[in-house]
C-alpha cells in the first residue's frame, strides 16, 4: 500500500492528472485516474519492444496515460469498469490513451477486456526493475478515431 500512495501522490502531482469515481446509492464501487506524458517522459525509456521515435514523441498534450482502473469486487463483471474508463475519457483532450496490463492477470482475460475496448499492444515495458513485464497497450482518446 505504500508503494501505491507514493505513486498516487507522484501522479496527482503531474499538470493533466485526473480521476473519476464511481458511486451506486452512496457507495464507492470504482475509480480511474491518469495524467497527461509530459514532453520529457521517461514513460517510453523502460520498452523492451523498440518503438519508432515517432510513436514515443510526447508534446504534453498528445498522450494520457490510464494510471489505474479498480473496481470493487461485488461491482466487477457489470461493465463498470469500462463506465469509470469512459467518463474519465470524455474529459481528456489528448489524442490518444495508454496503459499498462499484465498479460498474465486472469490467464490474459484483462488483456483481452482492453483489446475489446479498442486498445492494441505496443510491444512489453519492465518500468521497475522488481515488476513484471507489461504489456503496453495505446488506443484513441475518443473511439472511433485511428
Amino acid at each position: 500500500m505504500d508503494r501505491f500512495d507514493e505513486r498516487l501522490s507522484a501522479y496527482a502531482s503531474r499538470p493533466g492528472w485526473t480521476a473519476v469515481l464511481g458511486y451506486e446509492e452512496g457507495d464507492v464501487v470504482g475509480f480511474c485516474f491518469g495524467t497527461t506524458l509530459a514532453p520529457d517522459t521517461k514513460c517510453w525509456n523502460s520498452m523492451l519492444t523498440p518503438l519508432s521515435a515517432s510513436t514515443m514523441s510526447e508534446n504534453g498534450k498528445r498522450t494520457v496515460a490510464l494510471n489505474e482502473i479498480v473496481v470493487r469486487k461485488a461491482w466487477r463483471g457489470r461493465s463498470v469498469a469500462w463506465q469509470l474508463h469512459e467518463a474519465w475519457l470524455t474529459h481528456r483532450t489528448e489524442e490518444r490513451v495508454t496503459l499498462l496490463v499484465n498479460p498474465l492477470n486472469g490467464d490474459g482475460a484483462v488483456q483481452a477486456v482492453y483489446e475489446a475496448w479498442g486498445y492494441r499492444k505496443l510491444g512489453d515495458r519492465q518500468p521497475f526493475a522488481d515488476s513484471p513485464v507489461f504489456s503496453v497497450m495505446l488506443r484513441s482518446v475518443t473511439q472511433g478515431d485511428v
